[in-house]
């Protein structure tokens, strides 16, 4: 591949800070302007470039959510070695949040190839936008919202966990679309949704990050470009994140859908017409 430079890692840091937490698919977004500045989506340097530069955005959240991951965290070191602590539901929801990052990582491991080829395609992509569309306003409509954070239990925490296989596969469906939405239907209210996305990409993508990196580096990617990209999506990400729970506390997803309709509908042109690459 053609080396990422400075000034387009800056660009996709941007793009992947903004779009990462939103349910609007961060992965179909950076393949979008990757096709856009002719940088193949599909090559796999490329695949583990965007990876690698999703840890600034997930740093983000364990800064932002630096007091809640240390209370999970206290939660479970004092269960391991207290069996009275055990019963908390901070001990519990620490372990269900490891139980349900372990599906992603089978799939991902075995349907690596796919996801780095076929799947990697934007008209993929453009479809995953407009289904995705499709489930999120159907999940918001369909939700009870009378569920708060300490209401969630096991089963949500699997249900939720498994629907990241969805943006896995589908880039373009979104992984905090697919989890907030799975979250939705749960009967969680909107804020709750929000925050067990978050906790719940936290291993997945600091995971995928990590195990990207040798790829990134060894397959092209130049080191500065990557801390430049992880860096800068690391800052707006931070934004982002508090800019979602307030939005989400007073409105409905709505806006999300919208959006992702009209984007989806406009790459599925700029394809046809053969503007982009697929």
């Amino acid at each position: 591949m053609s080396a990422i430079n400075m000034g387009q890692a800056t660009i996709l840091g941007i793009v992947e800070g903004i779009t990462e937490f939103l349910p609007v698919s961060s992965t179909g977004h950076l393949k979008i302007t990757e096709g856009l500045m002719n940088i193949p989506v599909d090559d796999k340097s490329v695949v583990a470039f965007t990876a690698v530069i999703q840890v600034g955005a997930i740093a983000s959240v364990f800064v932002y959510f630096f007091k809640d991951i240390v209370r999970f965290g206290g939660a479970l070191v004092r269960g391991v070695v207290n069996r009275e602590e055990r019963y908390h539901h901070d001990y519990k929801f620490a372990w269900w949040v490891i139980y349900a990052t372990i599906p992603i990582v089978a799939v991902g491991l075995a349907a690596k190839p796919l996801i780095e080829g076929p799947l990697a395609s934007l008209w993929v992509v453009a479809g995953s936008l407009v289904v995705g569309s499709g489930v999120m306003w159907a999940a918001d409509q369909m939700g009870r919202h009378k569920r708060g954070e300490d209401d969630t239990s096991f089963k949500d925490a699997m249900l939720v966990g498994c629907s990241q296989i969805l943006a896995l596969l589908f880039p373009g469906f979104s992984r905090s679309g697919a989890t907030m939405s799975t979250a939705l239907i749960l009967d969680l209210d909107r804020v709750a949704a929000t925050r067990l996305s978050f906790f719940l990409g936290l291993p997945a993508l600091t995971g995928a990050g990590l195990y990207e990196l040798k790829d990134a580096v060894g397959g092209g990617a130049p080191v500065m470009p990557l801390v430049i990209g992880t860096a800068v999506s690391f800052v707006v990400a931070y934004a982002s994140i508090s800019w979602l729970l307030k939005f989400v506390a007073k409105h409905s997803f709505n806006a999300f859908v919208l959006y992702r309709i009209i984007i989806g509908v406009l790459l599925f042109g700029l394809l046809g017409m053969g503007v982009l690459d697929a």
